[in-house]
């Protein structure tokens, strides 16, 4: 019998699982699919590394994280920098003084402040949705021309149908700065995050194409403790009902080029084009190969059985999720953990730190 059995390899099972192993435990790994690292693997075309599931851009301001993930592997100093195209005009992001500029054809932060705020008086009272929300924050220009369509697509509905508390936000920089983090940590694993997953399950039983659901009484046999990274509605057999996510698709394209978009990430905003964001993959690395692969990201209704990847924030939702999570806490012997299993989107530092608590709490030792 093994001490745990870790249901996932990306990086929260991944974790946890390096962590029991290195301290004695014996773990074994099941993952459904035909390769470890979940969400952030990559796959080397023409020596081109390319994110699967989109774009994963490791940055954090959690130095425990940085230095416990540096450890493996090193990073480089790639710097997020995408841009928006709106109708063939280019936009930077976040929403800075180059964003301004180009819009409003102004030099000054306190040009784009009176702009904004003058635009923003258009809502009065508490914004009943996401459009009045969005406009009473950042006034209608960016609105209309950054925020309406590519929202839109990614939701899949009305800006006006949406409730005003998904957007609570929206950062407005007053200085000419197109790092997208704010951040002190920022990079992109030098040779991609398979080495990264490959490190910390290095000695740890894995087993691919293995669906834990489809043999849940047998494996929970197996171990003394599951660690189960999934959805947690799927655990329960969607008893009260699924949960509700955003799917994505991605269309990967090869080109006769060395340099087809110049960045790494160009969101498309208008909701004429069907895809949000296209991504050149070999600019993450600093690329100089003679070809480019691009993928263009599609949003899409989810269905049980598609990959989940953004959890629809909605009361409803959440309180399904409270009934799931109360079944949840009655198995002393299955620890839930990670974004699919806790129904709710983490950056990969924010699912490094759930894990190392978990590390703190089931296994006794701190970082």
């Amino acid at each position: 019998m093994y001490d745990y059995l870790i249901v996932g390899s990306g990086l929260f099972g991944s974790v946890f699982a390096h962590e029991a192993n290195k301290k004695g435990y014996s773990c074994l790994v099941l993952e459904k699919r035909n390769h470890i690292g979940g969400n952030i693997y990559c796959e080397n075309k023409e020596s081109v590394l390319i994110h699967k599931y989109g774009a994963h851009i490791f940055h954090t301001s959690d130095k425990a994280v940085w230095d416990y993930v540096n450890q493996f592997v090193e990073f480089n100093h790639f710097v997020n920098s995408p841009v928006a195209n709106y109708k063939g005009e280019m936009y930077n992001l976040p929403f800075n003084m180059n964003t301004f500029s180009k819009m409003w054809n102004i030099r000054t932060p306190v040009e784009a402040k009176e702009i904004i705020e003058n635009q923003r008086k258009e809502i009065t009272g508490t914004p009943k949705n996401l459009e009045e929300q969005a406009i009473s924050l950042v006034g209608r220009d960016i609105y209309e021309r950054l925020i309406k369509g590519y929202t839109e697509k990614q939701w899949g509905r009305s800006c006006a149908e949406l409730p005003a508390f998904i957007i609570r936000r929206l950062p407005v920089r007053m200085t000419y700065d197109n790092n997208y983090f704010n951040d002190c940590y920022q990079g992109i694993p030098k040779n991609g995050y398979n080495e990264l997953i490959e490190k910390l399950l290095d000695g740890i039983e894995v087993r691919l194409n293995t669906d834990f659901l489809a043999h849940k009484d047998e494996y929970m046999k197996q171990a003394k403790k599951i660690i189960f990274t999934g959805p947690i509605d799927s655990f329960f057999n969607y008893q009260f009902g699924p949960l509700e996510y955003r799917g994505l698709r991605f269309e990967t394209e090869r080109m006769e080029t060395d340099n087809y978009q110049g960045v790494a990430v160009v969101n498309y905003t208008e909701r004429e084009i069907p895809y949000t964001r296209s991504i050149e993959h070999k600019h993450f690395a600093f690329g100089t190969q003679p070809v480019t692969y691009v993928t263009k990201e599609y949003p899409a209704d989810w269905k049980i059985g598609d990959e989940a990847y953004y959890p629809v924030n909605n009361d409803q939702n959440h309180e399904l999720y409270k009934k799931y999570k109360a079944l949840a806490d009655k198995l002393p012997n299955v620890i839930f953990g990670g974004r699919l299993a806790e129904y709710v989107y983490y950056d990969m530092d924010k699912v490094v730190r759930s894990a190392l608590r978990l590390v703190a709490s089931e296994l006794k030792y701190k970082f």
